[in-house]
């Protein structure tokens, strides 16, 4: 079910399209809004979120046995996030996740509400826990703020990228280096029948109201996966850097553990995440799922894909850029991308540069030294996870 914001009565606005559809894309100004999100005073409409309750006393010590988060002891109004893995450890949700004291709150995108609420109603059997698809009564407002809700205000999940978690790892640059270091965003949980009221509060306090053109920027900007555009049914965690911050390595197992150990130790994820600077000075900018092919002087514009684009947006200070999921083997400089999704040649060519933030070899910071010889195709070169000894469980390529 698509819910349609009252606030794109606003005078000026224009509806969003695909997973952010049902809310404002922007209000007449997108680049004021960048600039204002940019700020710190704006606030975002993000009533389309899906939102997930779980209560009962077996909440934590349950979420935490069923997903990759470590989740046993999480102090009340502290957040986090988690992924539930299918058995062959692919991405099948992801949710940010914070605990009042009473129930746990699990933020996810709209469509995934549903499907994931259904998913752990199977999963409880005789705990005692109590699951509700809370999206129709909570509504959710986005802000550029670096805090926690403090005890008496609404549920807030303050977004912990990039910094890497306790128990977790990183491919790409430190914390302290990382684009996105510079992002405060927290998601705000207001009753839906609120949702005009608490917008309006925080206009009469001096901030913006802004579209999802704005919060995406920012998050294409801080190289931040998101379940709705990064992910497809073949991937896992490691190719999107996502073991910073929604994977504890060190827990007990859980569905897909085995995969997720098995790359960090020995293997290479077949797949990469990228950050691509668009050529801006023609007309034509591709859209998601746009294919991506070498570059260069002499790029050939019908050579083999060595990827897809993920999330395109104009920037406000760095142009086109987008984020693009590519095969581990693509090569590290210019690229070039399709001008349509659909490879039409009528689209043309946008010539693109790389910045990589999944490296191309494929290892995390912390990854154990190998004691002696490695299997066939694992200890060097570009074989890795779907070489013999992994029974190609994950594929190899983009």
């Amino acid at each position: 079910m698509t819910y349609r914001s009252p606030l794109l009565a606003r005078h000026g606005a224009v509806e969003a399209s695909g997973p952010d559809a049902g809310v404002a894309w922007h209000y007449g100004d997108p680049t004021a809004e960048q600039r204002a999100l940019e700020r710190g005073g704006a606030v975002a409409d993000l009533s389309h979120t899906g939102v997930v309750r779980v209560a009962g006393p077996d909440r934590l010590s349950w979420l935490h046995s069923i997903t990759s988060q470590d989740l046993l002891g999480l102090p009340p109004r502290t957040s986090t996030e988690l992924l539930v893995l299918d058995p062959h450890g692919h991405v099948e949700h992801a949710a940010g996740v914070v605990d009042d004291g009473e129930a746990t709150w699990l933020v996810t995108e709209a469509e995934h509400a549903p499907t994931l609420a259904a998913w752990l109603d199977r999963m409880k059997f005789m705990l005692r826990v109590e699951i509700t698809d809370a999206t129709v009564d909570w509504a959710v407002l986005g802000e550029p703020v670096d805090a926690e809700g403090a005890e008496g205000e609404p549920v807030t999940w303050r977004d912990p990228w990039p910094t890497t978690a306790p128990g977790g790892t990183r491919y790409g640059p430190a914390d302290d280096e990382h684009p996105g270091s510079e992002r405060d965003w927290r998601l705000v949980l207001v009753p839906r029948a609120d949702l005009v009221r608490e917008v309006e509060v925080r206009e009469a306090a001096g901030w913006r109201l802004v579209g999802t053109w704005a919060t995406e920027a920012s998050r294409v900007a801080a190289w931040r996966p998101r379940l709705a555009t990064e992910v497809d049914d073949r991937t896992i965690p490691h190719e999107l850097d996502w073991l910073r911050t929604a994977v504890h390595l060190h827990k007990g197992c859980y569905r897909g553990q085995e995969t997720v150990a098995r790359v960090h130790n020995l293997g290479r994820p077949p797949r990469r995440l990228a950050f691509l600077h668009l050529d801006g000075s023609g007309h034509t900018v591709p859209e998601a799922g746009a294919q991506v092919r070498p570059g260069g002087p002499e790029a050939d514009p019908q050579a083999r894909p060595v990827g897809r684009v993920t999330s395109v947006v104009r920037h406000h200070e760095l142009g086109p850029v987008a984020l693009a999921v590519l095969k581990r083997s693509a090569p590290p400089d210019e690229l070039i991308v399709d001008g349509l999704a659909d490879g039409d040649p009528a689209g043309g060519v946008v010539a693109a540069g790389q910045e990589e933030i999944v490296p191309g070899d494929g290892v995390s910071v912390d990854r154990p030294e190998a004691r002696g010889p490695l299997t066939r195709g694992l200890g060097g070169g570009s074989a890795g996870v779907g070489s013999p000894g992994f029974g190609g469980a994950l594929g190899s390529g983009a």
